[in-house]
């Protein structure tokens, strides 16, 4: 039975999981501290630091926390435009720009008359029965 156990955790689905979440949270912990040090001043520049966590109502002795509410979707929002902004298009650039310098080997091509992918070498198109000219690889 341990040796099941040890055999599991060991798998590398399971540590490669544990690394992204341990990673992740230390991620949270430094966007949730550059939202509330630099962002947030920048929004209390109009009107004060911006805090609705007095903001309440109550219906029958109930007492309705919509202030919390708002200042839960305020931060989700601009953790989510930081992370889109500051990870996301960086990375997504990056990712372009290794892409871009790859010369790859193509094994398929358009076929001209009804634009279906097909394999390279074929000189009729299986979707069409197109008589295609003769390319070369590029």
């Amino acid at each position: 039975m341990l040796q099941g156990f040890k055999k599991f955790i060991l798998r590398g689905n399971v540590v490669d999981l544990a690394v992204g979440i341990v990673v992740g949270a230390a991620f949270n912990n430094t966007i949730q501290a550059f939202v509330k040090g630099v962002f947030t001043p920048f929004l209390g520049i109009a009107g004060g630091i911006p805090d609705f966590s007095s903001l309440t109502f109550k219906v029958n002795g109930s007492v309705f926390l919509f202030g919390e509410f708002f200042n839960s979707l305020l931060s989700f929002l601009i953790v989510a435009t930081v992370i889109y902004f500051f990870v996301v298009v960086p990375v997504n650039k990056l990712k372009d720009l290794a892409m871009s310098g790859k010369n790859e080997d193509p094994s398929s091509k358009h076929c001209p008359f009804c634009y279906s992918d097909i394999p390279f070498k074929a000189t009729r198109c299986p979707n069409c029965t197109s008589q295609l000219r003769e390319e070369k690889k590029k």
